[in-house]
């Protein structure tokens, strides 16, 4: 029987080559698992774990703009795993805490060195410019200022749903933009 890590490699490197039902399979797979996690970091770190679906959300966009620097001949889940376990440390230390984050609640092992950006801030900025001014904003809000999807929707008025699917539209849109670079 293959292992998940096995299937979300597998699924990793179809997604990069371009197919977009793999990429869906690979996120609709690697949610659950990222949630659990972070409602059980969130949870030894005394923190109340609603705040877990942002983190979760920070995560898959990280993932989803640093995907293509991802090694597809090293396993995919110690790479996404380093990615979670960090997202939840930023969280905890924007809320003050000096925390201690047990690396089993994402997985047994992880990648040893961050990998490296591939697109200049300047790049991503001037992509970004090209979306819709909602989409824009809520990737910028997200994504550059680090805020959450709560505060997020209250500094633009808008619900925390409809903060949720600007956001996906709009990685939508920039990962179209992107694969054309």
């Amino acid at each position: 029987m293959r292992g998940r890590d096995d299937e979300w490699t597998d699924l990793m490197r179809s997604a990069n080559a371009g197919d977009s039902i793999a990429y869906r399979r690979l996120l609709e797979s690697v949610t659950p698992v990222l949630r659990a996690g972070a409602r059980r970091g969130l949870a030894r770190a005394g923190q109340p774990v609603d705040q877990a679906e942002d983190i979760v959300q920070d995560i898959l966009l990280a993932v989803h703009l640093k995907r293509q620097t991802w090694d597809p001949g090293a396993p995919f889940a110690p790479w996404l795993f380093a990615i979670a376990r960090n997202k939840l440390i930023d969280t905890l230390r924007r809320r003050g805490r000096r925390v201690f984050v047990d690396i089993d609640d994402f997985a047994d092992t992880l990648a040893s060195e961050p990998a490296p950006e591939t697109l200049p801030a300047s790049e991503v900025t001037r992509h970004l410019e090209g979306l819709p001014p909602r989409q824009r904003d809520v990737l910028q809000s997200i994504a550059v200022d680090s805020a959450s999807i709560k505060d997020t929707a209250a500094k633009l008025s808008m619900s925390e749903g409809a903060v949720r699917v600007a956001l996906h539209r709009g990685l939508s849109a920039l990962a179209a933009k992107l694969r054309t670079v």
